[in-house]
């Protein structure tokens, strides 16, 4: 071993030992607060970061490589590219389909996507930037997701594509979609920004669309800070992507490797040919890194976010609050890796969401509402034109009594269980 590496390992060995020596704060009920979403990193994780900082190869290289290849392998897909957000990922994904790498599939501008306005604005902000109509349909309460019953009068001849997330780390019915994507001809992007780990017939989500997305916000069940993937389920596709996210080039050599497509000096320099309107939406190479600790945890995070939405439904039953709550369901055939525990208010409950979530919040039990809500009343969309097929009154619930809290892994048994008992009391309280 060279003098180069001792060094390096002792600067990765004192980086675990700092983070061992910060230790973790004890909960004290009431005065902790209970963030309805967070990250949970320790010492690997550290460690990581310093061993590929020392390489001082800041964009992507060895980690970028395996993780990328590591994230392909567990969900199945032709490829996975690492970029620098979730929404950025669909940005990417959405942009891949109008490629004329597709010939005569390629989506065009005009186009009517199939999704819901119950979730977050990135999801669906690519269907607008690109120029398509969102056509947004109604959404199951019991499982936040897309009401398949109304899926199929959304259809028409203009229609090319679904784009659909799976709410909370619970999945949609994608048998029932891929059904309709295949008997229509449409292209499906999974948005499982929320739900990595989560599985559908025991098969894990992100499989299953043409084009699919991943998030590594820290909210998210793993985290790399900023950071998201596209993953593609055709060769062909794996290319449009790559070539989305590094500036719309058409040569695939990776930054600083010289003519690996054997091409870069047939005609103009290959390495600046480009072949779509791309962006650089690249990610690091310490993100990277991270992202590799944090994948080898995946399974132990998954656990800990089931048994803790597991605990609290058990808990606010047993407490008799389905009288005051809808509780959320998972999707037949599913397992979801769940991102939180959604609670929506009955019309008859007895008290407001805002009263409620205000009471939960001073005594230290943070909550979320469920992203956009109904994303037509968002002022973003006073000027889009989407289309509304039906109506959207569940939508429209959801945006007015819908919150959820936590079930991140950094939640233990101690919280979990103040977490039970200040939602109960709080009911009492309003309902004495």
């Amino acid at each position: 071993m060279g003098e180069l590496d001792t060094y390096r390992d002792q600067i990765v060995a004192l980086a675990g030992k700092y983070i061992e020596a910060r230790g973790t704060p004890e909960f004290s009920p009431g005065k902790t607060y209970i963030p309805p979403s967070g990250k949970v990193l320790d010492a690997d994780d550290l460690c990581a970061l310093f061993d590929s900082s020392m390489d001082l190869h800041l964009t992507g290289g060895r980690f970028s490589e395996r993780f990328e290849s590591e994230l392909a392998r567990l969900l199945v897909s032709d490829s996975a590219s690492m970029v620098s957000s979730g929404s950025a990922a669909n940005l990417v994904a959405f942009g891949s389909l109008f490629s004329k790498h597709l010939k005569d599939r390629a989506i065009l501008p005009g186009s009517e996507v199939i999704t819901v306005a119950a979730g977050f604005p990135t999801t669906i902000s690519p269907i607008v930037q690109y120029g398509c109509v969102p056509v947004f349909v109604d959404v199951d309460l019991a499982t936040a997701n897309i009401d398949i019953t109304k899926i199929e009068e959304a259809i028409n001849s203009r229609t090319r594509a679904i784009v659909l997330a799976h709410s909370l780390g619970n999945p949609f019915d994608i048998d029932a979609v891929l059904e309709l994507c295949r008997r229509h001809d449409l292209f499906l992007v999974e948005d499982c920004c929320d739900a990595l780990g989560s599985t559908y017939k025991n098969n894990i989500v992100g499989q299953f669309g043409d084009v699919s997305t991943l998030s590594f916000y820290p909210a998210h069940q793993i985290t790399t800070g900023e950071g998201g993937a596209v993953m593609a389920s055709s060769k062909n596709l794996s290319r449009i992507v790559t070539s989305m996210r590094d500036w719309g080039r058409d040569c695939w050599c990776a930054p600083a490797v010289e003519n690996t497509c054997n091409n870069r000096f047939a005609g103009y320099d290959h390495k600046y040919i480009y072949s779509h309107l791309g962006f650089n939406l690249k990610a690091t190479e310490m993100q990277a890194a991270l992202g590799l600790s944090q994948l080898a945890k995946l399974d132990e995070f998954a656990a800990a976010r089931r048994q803790n939405w597991a605990a609290l439904r058990a808990g606010f039953i047993a407490a008799g609050l389905e009288d005051y709550f809808h509780l959320p369901h998972a999707t037949a055939g599913s397992d979801p890796c769940w991102f939180g525990f959604l609670l929506t208010l009955r019309d008859d409950a007895g008290f407001s969401r805002r009263d409620f979530t205000v009471e939960l919040e001073a005594a230290g039990v943070g909550t979320r509402l469920l992203f956009a809500g109904n994303i037509v009343r968002q002022p973003a969309f006073e000027a889009v034109n989407y289309r509304v097929s039906g109506d959207l009154d569940t939508t429209d619930k959801i945006m007015r009594d819908s919150f959820w809290i936590g079930v991140w892994p950094g939640i233990d048994s101690d919280r979990r269980q103040y977490m039970i008992e200040t939602v109960v009391r709080t009911v009492q309280k309003f309902t004495r």
